[in-house]
C-alpha cells in the first residue's frame, strides 16, 4: 500500500482499512438506495406520460427536494476539495457562503419564475422557444460534452479514497456504484432520485459532524484548532485586494463562484427539474 493509507503508530506503520462496520454501513447505505428506487418504480404512484415521470407527478414537497438539491450540489470532490482547500490556502474560501445566498436571490427573481411558468421538461426547451431549435441543439451538445468529463471525475475522485481505505480495486468500484445508481434512477425516476439524495445528505451530515468533533477532541479542544490554524497562516477572513494575479481575494471569489452556480443551480437540467417537481410555485421559492 503506499503512504496515503497508512498510519504511523508507535514508530510502526498501520495500514488504516474499513472493518466489518465500515462495510455493513457502507453496503447499508446502497442496498437501501437501491430499495428507493425499486419501491418507486414498481409499488409507487404510476406516471403516465414522460413529463410526468421527469416531474415525479408534481407530487415532491419542499423539505425533500431542497435536501436533494444540497446533496446533489456537494459532491465527493467538493466533500473532499474543499477541506483540502482550506488546509492547503487557508479559510477565505469560506466567502462562498455569500455566494449561496446572492445564487439563491438571483435564482428565485429571475429564473425560477420563468422555468415555473412554462413548465418544461428540459431547461434547453427554453433556448427553442427564445431563439431557435440549433441553439437549444447546440447548447443540449455543449452540456453533454461537459457532463460526459465531469462525471467520471466526481465517480473516480470519491472511488479512489474508498479504494484506499477497503483495499477494493477502484475499476471494480466504480461500475458497480455506477450500474446501482442508473438503476435506481431508471427505477424510480426523480422520486428515487430525490429520496436516495435525502437518505446520501443525512449520511453526509452526520458524518462530517463526527468527524468534526471527533477531530477538535483529538487535537484537544477548539482553542488548539484556532491556534494552529492561526500559527499556519490559515485564518483568511477578507481580502479586498483587487489584483488578478493574487490567488484568492474576495472578489475573485464571491463573483467567480457566483457567476459558476448559477451555471450549475439556476439553469442546470438537474436542479431545474428537481424545482419542477413541486405542486406550487411558492413551494418552489421555498
Amino acid at each position: 500500500m503506499d503512504d496515503n493509507s497508512t498510519v504511523v503508530e508507535s514508530g510502526v506503520q498501520k495500514a488504516l482499512f474499513f472493518g466489518w462496520l465500515d462495510f455493513t454501513l457502507f453496503i447499508l447505505m446502497l442496498g437501501l438506495s437501491t430499495l428507493i428506487g425499486i419501491y418507486f418504480g414498481i409499488w409507487g404512484r404510476k406516471e403516465d406520460t414522460p413529463k410526468e415521470y421527469l416531474h415525479g407527478g408534481k407530487t415532491m414537497n419542499t423539505a425533500p427536494v431542497a435536501i436533494s438539491l444540497v446533496a446533489s450540489f456537494l459532491s465527493g470532490i467538493m466533500m473532499m476539495g474543499a477541506p483540502t482547500e482550506i488546509y492547503l490556502y487557508g479559510t477565505l474560501y469560506w466567502l462562498v457562503c455569500i455566494c449561496i445566498v446572492i445564487v439563491g436571490v438571483i435564482t428565485d427573481i429571475f429564473y425560477l419564475p420563468v422555468f415555473y411558468e412554462l413548465q418544461l421538461t428540459s431547461t434547453y426547451e427554453y433556448l427553442q422557444l427564445r431563439f431557435s431549435r440549433s441553439v437549444r441543439v447546440m447548447a443540449s451538445v455543449l452540456w453533454t460534452i461537459g457532463l460526459l468529463l465531469y462525471i467520471p471525475i466526481v465517480v473516480y475522485v470519491p472511488a479512489l479514497a474508498f479504494s484506499q481505505v477497503s483495499d477494493i480495486n477502484v475499476h471494480i468500484i466504480t461500475p458497480v456504484i455506477s450500474v446501482l445508481c442508473i438503476f435506481y434512477t431508471m427505477m424510480g425516476g426523480i422520486k428515487a432520485v430525490v429520496w436516495t439524495d435525502v437518505l446520501q445528505g443525512i449520511v453526509m451530515t452526520v458524518s462530517s459532524i463526527a468527524v468534526i468533533i471527533l477531530g477538535v477532541i483529538h487535537v484537544g479542544g477548539m482553542g488548539v484548532v484556532w491556534e494552529r490554524s492561526q500559527l499556519g497562516g490559515r485564518i483568511r477572513v477578507f481580502e479586498m485586494n483587487v489584483s488578478p494575479f493574487i490567488r484568492m481575494t474576495f472578489w475573485n471569489v464571491v463573483i467567480g463562484n457566483t457567476f459558476g452556480w448559477i451555471g450549475g443551480l439556476s439553469i442546470s437540467q438537474a436542479m431545474v427539474q428537481k424545482f419542477m417537481a413541486l405542486p406550487t410555485y411558492s413551494k418552489a421559492r421555498t
